[in-house]
């Protein structure tokens, strides 16, 4: 086996911790995007289909069903990362418009110079706080929003709430979906919590994981969908895709998400008085 000549890591001192591109030495053109040593995303120049973390490969299911094959979506991504599933949607879905959200100026302009996305992409980057972003954005504007905001592994209040989930309702369009992405370690009292907050808003609900993070066995990633219309969210479908990975899960959803959400209570925002 041939393998690529080495390339240096790149390393970066932002705002929000030590940003690191290491490059894959088994791929040419393949990093893995660090922050303060922890893997936050991977991206393949060469191909951007390919997803190495799980819930990378989650969230491309979500995109694969958002809409038939090939049509373009309008995506709004909040977390940039290595920007990882923007390039997946311009490359499967040409002529997509997508809007990504993230507050670490400096690592987006890493990310940005080094990992520079196809010319077509069809990317606008807004750099600001999601949740403040959020509102002023107008409404029925998109298809897709994606929710991957963290700070040393904790999603910020902001965006946990049902506050946010409304802000989000109310810039879907109606058959748009809303997908969150959830650190988690076992009983998943994030997920049920989130599953619950999700449900207090939009009617439709699923959750996407691993079988032995679902059981409660295991640390990791959940991905929760919602919809505004009943019946919205292509269960089946997912739960076939979760199944076909390499880390095989499912997804549950419909009449089943009460067994999953196990009573917990929606997280609803701090209310402010003067």
């Amino acid at each position: 086996m041939n393998l690529p000549e080495p390339v240096a890591a790149v390393a970066m001192q932002t705002g929000f911790g030590l940003a690191e591109l290491v490059p894959d030495a088994t791929a040419q053109g393949a990093w893995t995007l660090q922050v303060d040593g922890v893997p936050q995303s991977y991206v393949d120049l060469g191909d951007p289909r390919r997803m190495k973390f799980d819930y990378m490969r989650r969230l491309v299911t979500v995109v694969d069903t958002a809409a038939e094959p090939g049509v373009p979506l309008r995506v709004l991504h909040l977390g940039g990362g290595a920007l990882s599933l923007p390039r997946y949607v311009a490359a499967t879905r040409p002529g997509s418009v997508q809007t990504v959200v993230d507050r670490d100026t400096l690592l987006m302009t890493l990310v940005w110079d080094r990992l520079p996305l196809p010319e077509d992409a069809g990317v606008t980057m807004l750099l600001g706080d999601a949740r403040e972003t959020l509102e002023e954005l107008p409404d029925q504007e998109f298809d897709l929003i994606v929710a991957d905001v963290y700070q040393a592994a904790r999603m910020p209040r902001s965006i946990a709430g049902t506050g946010f989930v409304r802000e989000a309702a109310r810039m879907l369009r109606p058959d748009g979906l809303l997908a969150v992405n959830v650190v988690d370690v076992p009983p998943l009292a994030r997920s049920r919590v989130m599953a619950a907050t999700l449900g207090a808003v939009l009617p439709d609900v699923c959750v996407i994981g691993e079988h032995g993070m679902l059981r409660g066995r295991k640390w990791g990633n959940t991905v929760l969908v919602a919809a505004a219309t009943p019946g919205r969210i292509p269960v089946e479908r997912l739960s076939t895709l979760a199944a076909r990975d390499q880390e095989p899960g499912r997804a549950i959803g419909g009449a089943d998400m009460p067994g999953f959400t196990g009573g917990a209570v929606p997280l609803h925002d701090p209310i402010v008085t003067s």
